[in-house]
C-alpha cells in the first residue's frame, strides 16, 4: 500500500526526464527507422522503399569493407583498457613524478579530436616529422606514404585513438582502485607478490565491473565517434579503404551532395544501432561470466 501510495509522486518526479529522453532520444530513433524504409531526400519526398536501401547498401556497396574497416578499429578498445590499466597501476603505486604524470595524461582529452587528427596527418605525412626521423637513422625503405595504404592508415588511426583515450581509462581505472582497501595490496606485497602479479590477481579481478565500462564505452565510441579522426586524417578514402559506418552516414547525407540518399543514411544508422547493441550485449554477457569466475 505504501509502495502505491508513493507510486504517483515519484512518476511525477520523472516525468520532465522522461519526457526529455521520449524527445531527445527515442523520438529520433523511432523517425530514422521509419526514414530508413523510405527514399527520404531530406525535404518533401518520402516514398515507401520497403528493404530496398538495406539491399542496396549491403549489395552495391562496399560495405563488408567499411564492416571490415570497423572491426579492425575495433583493435584500439583493448589496447586502450590494457595501457590505461598499466597507467592507473603505475599512477597508483605514486611512482616518482606521478602527480604529473597523473595531470599530463588527461591532456589529450581536452583537445579537439580534430586538431589531433590533423596533428597526426601531419606527423605521418611522407615528409612529416616521424618519416624524417626515419631517413635520417637510415630506415629509408620503411619511410613510406602512411595514409596510401588502407592497413597502413588504419593502424595510424588505431595508434592516434589509443593515443587519445588512454587519459580518461586510466582515469576511470584508477578511481575504481580507490574502492580497493590498501590492506589488500600491503598483504599481497608481504606475500611476495610482483607488479604483473598485483595487476592481474588483485586488481582486475576486483574490477570486473569498471573494465566492463571501459569495454563497453570504448567500444560504442569506436563504433560512432571515429568521424572527426577520419574527416581530419583520411577523409575515408583511399577511396572507402578507412571508411567507417558513421562516416558513411556523412558521406551519403552530405558528403556526396545535400540530400542525396538521406533514406541510405538512416538505413545505415539504424544498421549501426543494431551493431552496437548486439556487441554491448556481448560485451555483458563475457562480463558477467568473467564475474562470476571471479
Amino acid at each position: 500500500m505504501k509502495l502505491k501510495r508513493n507510486f504517483l509522486p515519484i512518476f511525477l518526479s520523472l516525468l520532465p526526464v522522461i519526457l526529455i529522453l521520449a524527445v531527445l532520444r527515442v523520438y529520433p530513433i523511432v523517425v530514422a527507422v521509419m526514414k530508413s524504409f523510405t527514399n527520404w531526400d531530406g525535404l518533401y519526398q518520402s516514398d515507401w522503399v520497403g528493404l530496398q536501401n538495406y539491399v542496396n547498401f549491403v549489395k552495391g556497396g562496399p560495405f563488408w569493407m567499411i564492416l571490415r574497416n570497423t572491426f579492425i578499429l575495433m583493435i584500439n578498445v583493448p589496447l586502450q583498457v590494457f595501457i590505461g590499466l598499466v597507467v592507473a597501476l603505475l599512477l597508483y603505486e605514486k611512482v616518482k613524478g606521478w602527480q604529473v604524470y597523473r595531470a599530463v595524461i588527461y591532456t589529450p582529452q581536452i583537445i579537439s579530436a580534430v586538431i589531433i587528427g590533423f596533428l597526426f596527418k601531419i606527423f605521418f605525412g611522407f615528409n612529416g616529422p616521424f618519416n624524417s626521423v626515419l631517413r635520417a637513422i637510415g630506415l629509408e625503405k620503411i619511410a613510406i606514404e602512411w595514409f596510401g595504404n588502407s592497413y597502413t592508415a588504419l593502424a595510424v588511426i588505431v595508434f592516434s585513438v589509443v593515443w587519445f583515450s588512454i587519459g580518461w581509462q586510466a582515469i576511470v581505472i584508477l578511481g575504481g582502485m580507490s574502492t580497493i582497501p590498501p590492506s589488500v595490496f600491503e598483504a599481497a606485497i608481504i606475500d611476495g607478490a610482483g607488479y604483473w602479479r598485483r595487476a592481474f590477481g588483485i586488481v582486475v579481478p576486483m574490477l570486473v565491473r569498471v573494465l566492463e565500462f571501459c569495454i563497453i564505452a570504448s567500444g560504442v565510441w569506436t563504433l560512432t565517434q571515429l568521424f572527426p579522426f577520419l574527416f581530419a586524417m583520411t577523409r575515408g578514402g583511399p577511396g572507402y579503404e578507412t571508411s567507417t559506418l558513421d562516416y558513411m552516414i556523412y558521406l551519403k547525407s552530405f558528403g556526396l551532395g545535400f540530400g542525396r540518399d538521406y533514406g541510405t543514411a538512416t538505413a545505415i544508422a539504424v544498421m549501426l544501432l543494431i551493431l552496437v547493441l548486439i556487441l554491448t550485449l556481448i560485451e555483458m554477457r563475457v562480463a558477467n561470466r568473467a564475474d562470476d569466475w571471479s
